[in-house]
């Protein structure tokens, strides 16, 4: 698990999160997108594959982490699917699916902070007991008139 030696083969996620390319797969195929002769002839469209399940670049608890919060992307391998064809050239797509890739994983990796719990404010609290008494006042008006009134 060597790193590549030239700082452009890695794709870096965060601090301490780096991605060699050649960990990424591209798959090429025909874009379903309208397009005519251009869209028919040539495979614009990319598909990005990589092995979140079996990565040596992300420790354990990284990986769990990943695989919770990118569920939706990954097959029953644990292998990461992503796709683009929105652009008419095969390299412009296939730059926007990795920059796509290194910001989902850079978001699932992001920690969830702890909510810190607070009290309301004296005005919030207010404005809640007058939103009660509105509400009671309004279904008071609703009610059949009694004999007394």
């Amino acid at each position: 698990m060597s790193e590549p030696t030239n700082p452009a083969d890695l794709l870096i996620i965060n601090e301490s999160v780096r991605i060699p390319r050649s960990e990424l797969a591209y798959r090429y195929a025909r874009s379903s997108a309208p397009g005519g002769q251009h869209t028919n002839k040539t495979e614009t469209a990319v598909e990005l594959l990589f092995d979140l399940a079996h990565s040596p670049w992300l420790t354990e608890p990284e990986r769990a982490l990943a695989t919770q919060r990118l569920a939706r992307y990954l097959d029953s391998d644990g292998m990461l699917h992503l796709e683009s064809q929105s652009e008419r050239s095969q390299l412009r797509n296939r730059d926007e699916v990795t920059q796509r890739f290194a910001e989902l994983l850079r978001q699932a990796l992001r920690p969830v902070r702890p909510r810190r719990q607070t009290r309301p404010s004296r005005a919030s609290r207010e404005r809640r007991l007058a939103q009660k008494r509105y509400v009671a006042e309004v279904k008071t008006r609703r009610r059949r008139p009694t004999l007394d009134e």
